[in-house]
């Protein structure tokens, strides 16, 4: 699946023009059975029962309550959208998701992008069954998300998101699909603007911390105002998790929409005026320039008219210094920063890149721990030179590093984050010849130029840095070693680079390979070997090679082995059986010899403890000192393959993984042809089966 998903990928399915099907389902194919048969759309994979609902939002006696209902069953000549997309069309129900809902209300200010998100041609009337679908960005890929349109209500009424028209549906029926992909409503329970905002857009996010501010910040805020950008934000915990509501009128751990960015005069002086909406659709500031503040009298008619609302619909003005007092953080999420220098030409490179750390092989855990942090995916940079825009003597950053964590549940609760940062090192001069993974030499004896300034429990965490041209060393790692999880690593460059992941660039020459020996000493005592387990018509079956491996390969060794099974003896047969009869000849028997004997004497100078195991962490130095280029990817393969439950590898299993290794590599260089192989069905089964 993998794989498959890679070549779709460069196929570009999974991009907007082509997303990828949430859960097969094919909105077109669907819409036209019910049409041909005329029934209404049931959604068997996000089903009007209680497992959408999820669990730790209703009381039993609640959830006995909830009617799943189509919209003509709630109202007269229900409609998809009425009078066009506002942030004033809906107000938050009892699912803590006012992260998702206020990030809505960022889209609609960008009618490109909500059109991305929501397919405006969608109705109640034409062609009407029952089944709608939205799209989002999960993860790397564009998904386009089905559902039907039975939404939960208690008597009569929704108990989600609604709107504030009531024959208007686009609000609900876009958090159900949204909660499909979270895995359930309850799924949808706190989180932040950047998360939502980003599954609108596929672009990347800049959270400022209020408290440690950048002096230029409100120049940010007003650039990316004007840009093309999505911005929210957060009020502070209160005493305890609920969103209580502050004597200033502002909602405690409550998430808002950053909906405007003005300046104006006032007696003379510029002030500088954050908008905010809250998603509830009501409830406001009740300090300075709020809509009823008397400080609206100080400035010229026209700009009073031009920015002040006096409605109970959630929206108000606060000053730049109020703004940075009583939240959090800010979020910037865009397609291109181009807002951090101005500059809107959309100039900023970008590249992505799906990694894996694994525990045992890729999993190194921070710089804290220098024996393993070179284990971690490693990215090679190349940066040939300053953009025209970005001289030497600017200060303006010109790479943009974003690390966000995949999840491995379905269920967004369930998902497991870890605490994530980036450290980029500079290559100095003697290292720019080094090829594949920088060993802990090079670690130990250079510091990052650039690095998170914590690792975070996130999602997602941003490194903004300035590089001068040279080569760079990117590493992304959890904070501790040897926790599994998959990311994506987003590197957008405005200078000319160049970037490749840098595990899949091996350089064997340095690597001392033994060299089987070949005296005829040696070959008369293989011969003599083989007669000795070989049957009357001189060949040996698994059950012999079984007998031959356990009883004069392992001799010395019995103690710390349970010895070789019969069914890997019979991948080594399958392996080695060129003439295909189920046995090996002297001279097939001869050649797997030379080969096991080496693997083992490897295998026994990289155990270095002694222990007849090899640690997942010595399997790459093992496997590479046979000669074998590895990635990784394929590291990260094996250790699952055949690491067991330990994360050990023994003997028998290092045999038996690198003889398949070095026989399937073969097949490959047998049949490629400039670097792919073309098989029909039957060959492949051929192959696969007898191996």
């Amino acid at each position: 699946m993998s794989i498959m998903q890679e070549r779709h990928k460069k196929e570009g399915v999974g991009s907007l023009a082509n997303p990828e099907k949430h859960s097969n389902q094919d909105f077109q194919q669907l819409k036209q059975y019910c049409l041909v048969r005329g029934v209404r759309y049931i959604d068997e994979m996000f089903p009007p029962d209680h497992n959408s609902i999820g669990d730790g939002l209703l009381s039993p006696d609640d959830m006995g309550r909830v009617v799943w209902l189509r919209p003509a069953k709630m109202v007269r000549n229900p409609d998809f959208i009425v009078d066009g997309i506002s942030r004033f069309d809906f107000g938050q129900g009892i699912v803590g998701d006012c992260w998702f809902l206020a990030s809505i209300g960022a889209l609609t200010f960008q009618k490109h992008i909500l059109e991305q998100v929501v397919p405006l041609k969608q109705s109640f009337k034409d062609d009407y069954c029952g089944i709608f679908h939205f799209r989002f960005w999960r993860f790397g890929r564009w998904v386009d998300v089905v559902i039907d349109d039975k939404l939960p209500t208690v008597d009569g009424k929704l108990i989600f998101v609604h709107s504030k028209t009531p024959n208007e549906f686009w609000p609900a029926l876009m958090e159900k699909a949204y909660a499909k992909v979270c895995g359930s409503y309850a799924d949808m329970n706190l989180g932040t603007p950047s998360e939502a905002m980003m599954d609108f857009t596929g672009g990347v996010h800049i959270t400022f911390k209020l408290t440690d501010a950048p002096p230029n910040l409100w120049d940010l805020l007003f650039r990316a105002a004007k840009s093309k950008s999505l911005m929210g934000c957060n009020t502070p915990q209160g005493e305890t998790s609920a969103n209580t509501v502050a004597p200033n009128g502002l909602v405690r751990g409550h998430a808002y929409t950053v909906t405007g960015v003005r300046q104006i005069m006032r007696q003379g002086r510029p002030v500088n005026l954050i908008r905010l909406f809250n998603p509830w659709g009501q409830g406001e500031w009740k300090g300075g320039w709020s809509d009823t503040s008397s400080m609206w009298q100080t400035v010229s008619p026209d700009e009073r008219k031009m920015c002040l609302s006096v409605k109970e619909d959630g929206e108000f003005w606060m000053t730049m210094e109020d703004f940075c007092q009583h939240f959090t953080d800010v979020t910037i999420c865009c397609l291109c920063p181009d807002f951090l220098d101005g500059n809107s030409e959309g100039h900023w490179t970008p590249s992505f890149y799906d990694g894996r750390w694994v525990a045992g092989t890729t999993a190194g855990g921070c710089m804290n721990f220098p024996d393993s942090f070179w284990t971690n995916p490693q990215y090679r940079v190349k940066i040939e030179g300053l953009d025209r825009d970005c001289s030497e003597t600017q200060g303006d950053n010109n790479m943009l590093v974003s690390l966000m964590q995949k999840p491995d549940k379905r269920n967004r609760h369930l998902v497991k984050s870890l605490h994530i940062g980036i450290n980029i090192f500079e290559v100095p001069a003697q290292f720019k010849g080094q090829r594949g993974k920088f060993p802990a030499s090079f670690f130990n004896t250079n510091v990052p130029v650039a690095q998170s300034k914590n690792y975070l429990n996130a999602r997602t965490v941003v490194l903004f840095s300035r590089l001068k041209p040279g080569e760079y060393l990117i590493v992304p790692s959890s904070f501790k070693p040897n926790e599994t999880a998959s990311f994506i690593l987003s590197i957008l460059s405005k200078v000319k680079s160049q970037i490749h992941e840098n595990s899949n660039d091996q350089d064997m020459e340095d690597i001392p390979k033994p060299t089987p020996t070949h005296n005829k000493e040696d070959m008369d005592n293989k011969q003599t070997l083989f007669r000795q387990y070989s049957d009357q018509f001189e060949e040996v079956d698994a059950e012999q090679l079984q007998r031959t491996l356990n009883e004069t390969l392992l001799q010395g060794n019995a103690k710390k082995t349970q010895g070789f099974s019969l069914e890997s003896c019979r991948s080594m047969v399958a392996l080695m059986d060129t003439s295909i009869t189920g046995k090996l000849n002297c001279a097939e028997f001869m050649c797997l010899w030379r080969k096991v004997t080496m693997y083992k004497d490897i295998f026994f100078r990289s155990d270095v403890d002694r222990s007849g195991m090899l640690s997942l962490s010595q399997l790459r130095n093992s496997i590479m000192a046979t000669g074998i280029r590895l990635s990784d990817n394929l590291l990260n393969l094996i250790a699952l393959r055949y690491g067991g439950s330990s994360g050990n590898i023994s003997l028998e299993s290092f045999i038996s993984l690198v003889l398949r290794m070095d026989r399937m590599a073969k097949i490959f260089r047998q049949l490629n042809d400039g670097g792919t192989i073309s098989l029909r069905d039957n060959e492949w089964m051929y192959i696969t089966m007898y191996a």
